[in-house]
């Protein structure tokens, strides 16, 4: 906690020069460092035009300077911005001296973790201060901006507001073993916790397509060995990213790209080929190849256009799971003019370029559309989120298999476990490694 009581300094503003920086400083020695660099008095909450000045007097740079008093701040505590002129080295001067007057540099987001922890901010509504920063387009940030405004938090705390007051009463019929449930209020319990799993699969949904819009579809490219997948995803990606030779398994280990369709990011993995066989490293490869398709939006199937009905019975068990698919027969260069056509998939030939307009237009529809799906009232997620609604699913699930059975204290435990799930969200519960995992992945200032 005496950390937490240091008065701390940082360049707010993005890198590099600009018509205007801001240096931020949060703590109680705020105000008192301000008024040394300017020489003069700050009323709270008064743009005040001033001097900075360095130790000996002489001027650093004029601008602006804002003092906000406790608790009416981002942080929650004294907080002072000093607004000069963008040039890097003079707001670096500027942070150098006000730890040279008592001030520490901050740390990665410590701005907003200061926030959460003064009560300023919870945590959804922090992680949406780093999402609406790094928003790629209108839709993102405008999904941020409704995290940061509560929507998110809020339906997360009505769900758990209800499955404590659930709670309260599954412990109270606990105290009255020898009755009945039904006689206690089971039904209308039932009914209520049936009406709140309801309520937490559509936060769930919600959540999941926020994710998809802050992270973009994560597309896995599958398929046999020697299909074409790593030029296909050099192609794509406009760049020689993967070795492409004529030997099967020449792919041993996950490649990751990333493109932008329209604003929305879509990161393609290139896979090791999927085949029965193959010496230890291959095989190793397609262990890998399986398991980044368990948490794949799209699979990029891609087949040799000469004999596709083959590759598909090689990769249809591993893309079962997969929720989007896009089939691609690839080397349609080397097909006869006569061979049969397959009316679900897109012809294509990753070395002369044919097709390849029209494997765009799908993957930007699809892109688009879950864009679209994120319309009004979405807001933006992690995949810390959907983990914790996940696990907090799972437990109501259990909890009301447990009240069928009239086991009351299970029924209890997995109510609270579902909602210690839903506070890991919020930030009502967490752990110090939480924290620090989330808020170092800020910005300086931030």
């Amino acid at each position: 906690m005496q950390a937490h009581r240091d008065t701390i300094a940082a360049i707010a503003t993005a890198p590099g020069a600009g018509g205007v920086g801001i240096v931020r400083l949060s703590g109680p020695r705020s105000r008192d460092i301000a008024q040394l660099l300017a020489a003069r008095e700050l009323a709270s909450r008064q743009a005040h035009y001033v001097r900075f000045r360095d130790e000996g007097g002489e001027t650093i740079d004029d601008g602006i300077a804002l003092y906000f008093a406790a608790p009416a701040s981002y942080t929650g505590e004294d907080v002072v911005e000093l607004q000069a002129h963008g040039s890097p080295a003079v707001l670096h001067e500027l942070v150098a001296r006000c730890v040279a007057l008592g001030a520490r540099r901050a740390r990665p987001g410590e701005f907003s973790e200061r926030a959460f922890l003064e009560g300023r901010l919870d945590l959804a509504q922090a992680e949406a201060v780093a999402d609406l920063i790094a928003a790629a387009d209108v839709r993102a940030a405008r999904a941020a901006r409704r995290a940061l405004d509560g929507e998110f938090s809020r339906r997360v705390e009505a769900i758990g507001d209800e499955l404590l007051a659930i709670r309260v009463h599954v412990e109270a019929a606990i105290d009255f073993a020898d009755e009945p449930i039904d006689t206690l209020g089971g039904a209308q319990l039932r009914a209520r916790l049936g009406a709140t799993s309801l309520a937490l699969d559509e936060l769930l949904k919600a959540a999941e397509r926020g994710r998809r819009l802050r992270d973009g579809l994560h597309a896995v490219i599958v398929g046999p060995p020697n299909a074409g997948k790593s030029s296909l995803l050099n192609v794509l990606a406009g760049s020689d990213r993967a070795i492409v030779t004529d030997i099967a398994g020449t792919t041993r280990d996950l490649l990751h790209e990333t493109i932008r369709i329209d604003g929305v990011e879509l990161t393609l993995v290139d896979t090791a080929g999927l085949r029965e066989g193959g010496d230890v490293i291959e095989r190793e490869g397609m262990r890998r190849a399986r398991g980044e398709l368990q948490r794949a939006d799209l699979a990029l199937v891609v087949l040799d256009a000469r004999d596709p009905q083959g590759g598909r019975e090689a990769v249809s068990d591993a893309i079962a799971d997969v929720p989007l698919r896009v089939w691609v027969h690839n080397k349609a260069d080397l097909l006869h003019a006569d061979s049969p056509r397959t009316d679900d998939a897109l012809q294509v030939s990753a070395r002369t370029g044919a097709g390849i307009e029209a494997l765009h237009g799908r993957l930007r529809e699809l892109a688009q559309g879950n864009a679209d799906a994120a319309g009004e009232g979405a807001f933006t997620a992690r995949a810390r989120h959907v983990d914790a609604l996940t696990i907090a699913q799972e437990h109501l699930a259990q909890a009301r298999l447990q009240l069928d059975r009239e086991a009351l204290d299970l029924a209890a435990e997995s109510l609270r476990l579902a909602h210690d799930a839903l506070g890991e969200i919020t930030g009502r519960v967490h752990a110090d490694d939480l924290l620090g995992h989330i808020f170092s992945s800020f910005c300086i200032g931030k």
